[in-house]
């Protein structure tokens, strides 16, 4: 009987073990980013996504190409050149870094030389800015010097490919202090990089001065600037005005509440409970704000 039950015990340890790495190798499956795909917005302009990295897009211009955003690593920018290179012979000649986070900026250093690399003033001035941990910023070595962006702006800028016209727009503080909005007028589409996210909470960079209760007034700016119809967005499937209207309301809530409870006394671990445990991060920030 014993070794019976020992037995059957032996079998289901081996059954739990099996489900479990089964379980983690779905997991890690499901993490594991797709190749790199393009879906069409228009005959001259795509989205990337795919790969990893942050979602990104590319302009086809009279004779050269603009990409915005340039994934995290070398077997993913090259496959992002290899899908532009499927639609267009025109050689990639800018590149857009909506922001300086390392999911958006990495791929620089795998771009064709010469690319010309653009971003706000600010997302320049954060690629030298420490990490969240304290350590050192990468970009500060010198083989990697030329992948910062060498052109930056200040409010505004337009690109031209012949008649046509691209817009950077600077909306103000929001994910970070230097995110870009690159406008594409005849399809009235716009790249907004992270400073929306609709299928979790939004992340603001406070160590790169991102601020919650900014981004928000940025967002409303952009809606008011822009009669942009479709946004595409860095982790995110593409949404309209009123996707990015609700995530104003949204956010505005949530900096209410916690201002409600904030004000009542209750410390920041008091107030998280009163949220999801995916929203802590966000909750926090909102409450550092609030206290400053």
């Amino acid at each position: 009987m014993r070794k019976m039950l020992a037995y059957v015990f032996i079998i289901a340890c081996i059954i739990v073990i099996g489900g479990h790495i089964t379980a983690l190798r779905c997991k890690a499956e499901k993490n594991e980013p797709g190749p790199v795909a393009l879906k069409k917005i228009s005959n001259n302009l795509y989205e990337l996504l795919g790969g990893k990295g942050a979602n990104g897009g590319f302009y086809i211009g009279d004779t050269a190409v603009l990409v915005i955003d340039a994934k995290m690593d070398k077997p993913s920018v090259e496959q992002e050149l290899a899908v532009i290179k499927s639609v267009t012979d025109k050689p990639v000649k800018y590149l857009v870094n909506t922001h300086s986070d390392g999911d958006h900026t990495h791929g620089n250093q795998f771009f064709p030389k010469g690319t010309i690399i653009i971003a706000h003033e600010n997302c320049r001035k954060e690629f030298f800015v420490p990490q969240r941990d304290g350590s050192s910023s990468h970009w500060t070595e010198p083989d990697l010097a030329s992948y910062v962006p060498a052109i930056t702006y200040k409010e505004k800028m337009e690109l031209w490919f012949g008649d046509k016209k691209v817009e950077l727009w600077y909306f103000g503080v929001g994910h970070t202090t230097g995110d870009t909005v690159v406008y594409f007028p005849e399809e009235k589409t716009v790249f907004i990089g992270d400073q929306t996210f609709l299928e979790r909470s939004q992340l603001i960079h406070a160590y790169k001065g991102g601020n919650s209760f900014k981004h928000v007034v940025a967002l409303n700016r952009m809606l008011d600037a822009l009669p942009a119809e479709h946004f595409c967005m860095g982790h995110d499937e593409m949404t309209d005005r009123e996707g990015i209207q609700k995530h104003i309301s949204l956010m505005k809530s949530m900096q209410d509440k916690i201002k409600e409870l904030a004000a009542a006394g209750k410390p920041i671990d008091e107030i998280k409970k009163e949220f999801t445990e995916e929203e802590a991060r966000l909750v926090e920030a909102i409450f550092n704000e609030i206290k400053k």
